[in-house]
């Protein structure tokens, strides 16, 4: 099975995280983040990978440690439950409309992280949570699942919904990049013999 957990003590945070890269969707996220939890909700749920996701952050600064630590902590497990990434699609793309929000997403599990982040929010806050704080989570997902992630902003009016669209067509780009694929079986997807 490729499950993972993952452990991460600072002085500025306690995390803890499980995957089930062949899950159904299923989440369970605490992270004291109201909208940051509701983000995860949709990350599990649109990539069918199951998390189990608990947080204790400095809230009393601001959110900011907490939602790059967890998107760290995420990372982490998802190199994990990779391992050797053998037979996996490697790449995956997804084009999601959202109301008047599209978003699309195209990503490489390489091995290599970057982020191409073109998305710009109409407001700074969404309700209490800072919206730089999304860009935030996908650069520590990049950097510590090895990811190439590229995420563009077609159009979009508000922001609840750009970040909403934006965390969903990841899910979806993330859902095919690593679901196995029958025709490379036990099969490195590289020329190079490493990921």
């Amino acid at each position: 099975m490729r499950i993972a957990d993952v452990i991460r003590n600072t002085a500025e945070t306690q995390i803890s995280v499980s995957i089930n890269l062949d899950g159904t969707g299923r989440y369970e996220v605490k992270t004291g983040v109201g909208f940051f939890d509701h983000m995860m909700d949709q990350l599990a749920r649109h990539s069918l990978i199951d998390i189990t996701l608990s947080a204790n952050g400095d809230l009393h600064i601001d959110d900011h440690h907490t939602v790059e630590d967890c998107g760290i902590a995420l990372g982490q497990a998802l190199t994990k439950a990779m391992g050797d990434k053998k037979g996996i699609r490697r790449y995956g793309h997804f084009n999601l409309a959202m109301d008047d929000t599209q978003v699309v997403t195209a990503l490489d599990l390489s091995g290599r992280p970057f982020l191409v982040w073109n998305v710009a929010f109409p407001t700074a806050k969404i309700g209490t949570f800072d919206t730089e704080l999304v860009r935030e989570f996908f650069q520590a997902l990049s950097t510590h699942g090895g990811i190439t992630l590229h995420v563009d902003l077609i159009h979009g009016l508000n922001s609840h919904h750009i970040a909403e669209a934006a965390f969903k067509s990841v899910a979806r780009a993330l859902r095919m990049a690593v679901e196995p694929d029958a025709r490379m079986a036990g099969v490195l997807p590289s020329t190079k013999g490493s990921l």
